[in-house]
């Protein structure tokens, strides 16, 4: 086995347990876009063209993409849920 598939897949294992084990939605998320990219150059290495470039689509492209606007939204629901909190208490003290 080469120096550089050894390298490839500690990383893919570093990567998979660091997005499970951390706890900030953000960096999990780009962990795993990592994770995606290195499956993709693994899928090169084993000669399957046509898998390393869904990986790098739906992997890294589209899924992470979607995991962004998810995220957002939900920041921004967390912000409304807080302003509203806030209000709510304004009223109450005046």
């Amino acid at each position: 086995m080469n120096i550089i598939e050894l390298v490839l897949l500690g990383l893919l294992i570093i990567c998979g347990i660091a997005t499970c084990v951390s706890r900030n939605l953000m960096v999990s998320l780009i962990i795993f876009m990592a994770y995606s990219v290195v499956m993709s150059i693994i899928w090169g290495f084993l000669e399957a063209p046509d898998l390393a470039i869904t990986e790098a689509a739906v992997g890294a492209g589209i899924s992470s993409i979607l995991l962004f606007i998810t995220l957002k939204k939900i920041h921004d629901m967390r912000k409304e849920d807080g302003h509203e909190a806030e209000s709510e208490e304004k009223e109450q003290l005046l």
